[in-house]
């Protein structure tokens, strides 16, 4: 019996997907739940596993091709079911598998060798050996630069790891980076190559500025007491969970509490289908996208009922998101589904911006730099403090100002009511 494979939906507002690179070529055999393509879109590669196994009979997509979800991408003869002729449609046949030949992850480069030296295998070997990696291993290798056909794996099986690629990128970085201009490593006076995620992402964005009225706001916040909270905690956080405590995962939980306050800040602009109006869905679920800047591209993984989570459970959860985001181990579950979206760009120094809204959504709200600044206090006292800007951008199509500026001024009263003493 055949299978035939759709480009699955990789997110609530995605509508298509790129086939990245196919892991497997016409006539190959494919495991149930093995990684068979590779799929990008504006935040992840994502592999998509064999629902069955069998034989793949038909590419029906090339290689760099955009498609609607729902499209189907591929034929599989599930195991044990009778073969179906391939010299039926000889000319068809052929085009599949040339567009099937699979695309190594980064360009072969002779005198790269292994962090122990060892030399790039060939043949089969080098083909098991690219076959093996994970799709974000090998996104990671292209993203470095390192042809992981030089690698020894140290996983199962030989298995090549985001940690083999990162220590081949430490060991050699003379031998394994070209002088070719990347949006990582920008050469000056040359032309960078967009990536497809970057292309997705440009689209992404203009696309979110010309369809959604953007509008802003800014709020100061005293972060003082907080500020002290975190401090108290840190240490034995970091001791007991592994993770950095920051600010981020108090200014989320003020931020839940206040979206269900104001809950049309978490919701969507629906526009007309059909003979229907255009509607505001008002989101059941809150889910906090955290924008996450890498050297290639921008994640944004979300935590999911993030409204359920207590500090420290938003702490755990940021800290693992962003810990995979820079491994380069996010998955498609990892970034889908998010509701409302918190960007910390007050990490890079930032005291005032005006971030473009995530598509799907009512609003993005930034954690700003903390700075510490003389104030005057409500007793026309003068005092140092710790004070924060956060911005928020709002689709006017779903609120107005009152609304936006109501959920500003109730997240400032959030913060500052929170610490110096609590339980996280």
């Amino acid at each position: 019996m055949a299978t035939t494979i759709t480009m699955p939906q990789l997110g609530e507002t995605v509508t298509e997907g790129t086939v990245a690179q196919w892991l497997k070529s016409v006539g190959d055999s494919v495991d149930k739940y093995e990684d068979f393509v590779e799929v990008s879109t504006d935040k992840v590669n994502a592999g998509v596993p064999s629902p069955v196994t069998g034989t793949i009979r038909e590419l029906l997509v090339k290689e760099g091709e955009t498609v609607a979800t729902g499209t189907p991408i591929a034929v599989i003869d599930e195991a044990g079911a009778a073969k179906t002729a391939l010299t039926a449609a000889p000319a068809a046949t052929a085009a599949s598998a040339a567009a099937a030949a699979p695309v190594a992850a980064a360009p072969p480069a002779p005198a790269v060798s292994s962090p122990n030296g060892a030399p790039a295998a060939a043949g089969v070997e080098s083909e098991s050996a690219l076959r093996g990696a994970s799709p974000a291993v090998r996104r990671l290798a292209r993203e470095h630069r390192i042809d992981i056909r030089a690698i020894k794996g140290s996983g199962s099986n030989g298995r090549v790891t985001a940690d083999d690629v990162l220590a081949a990128v430490t060991a050699a970085p003379s031998a394994a980076v070209t002088r070719t201009s990347t949006y990582a490593q920008p050469i000056p006076g040359s032309t960078v190559t967009l990536t497809q995620a970057r292309r997705i992402i440009a689209e992404r964005m203009v696309e979110s500025k010309r369809t959604a009225p953007h509008a802003w706001s800014m709020v100061e916040i005293d972060v003082t007491d907080v500020w002290s909270w975190r401090v108290r905690e840190k240490d034995r956080f970091e001791r007991e969970s592994g993770y950095k405590l920051t600010l981020l995962p108090f200014f989320i939980r003020a931020v839940v509490e206040s979206l269900a306050a104001f809950p049309l800040m978490n919701a969507r602009f629906v526009p007309a289908s059909g003979s229907g109006q255009p509607s505001i869905y008002v989101n059941g679920e809150v889910n906090i996208g955290i924008a996450i800047g890498l050297a290639t591209n921008l994640v944004v993984p979300v935590i999911r009922r993030a409204d359920k989570l207590s500090i420290k459970g938003i702490a755990l959860a940021a800290g693992e998101l962003i810990e995979k985001a820079r491994k380069g181990k996010l998955g498609v579950d990892d970034l889908a589904g998010g509701t409302f979206t918190v960007n910390n760009n007050g990490a890079n120094g930032s005291w005032a911006s005006a971030p473009i809204i995530n598509g799907g959504q009512a609003g993005i709200v930034t954690m700003e730099a903390v700075v510490k600044k003389v104030v005057v206090r409500d007793d026309d006292s003068l005092a140092i403090r710790r004070m924060m800007n956060s911005c928020l951008s709002l689709d006017h199509r779903v609120v107005d100002g009152y609304v936006a500026s109501g959920f500003l001024a109730d997240l400032k009263q959030r913060l500052e009511r929170m610490g110096p003493q609590g339980d996280l």
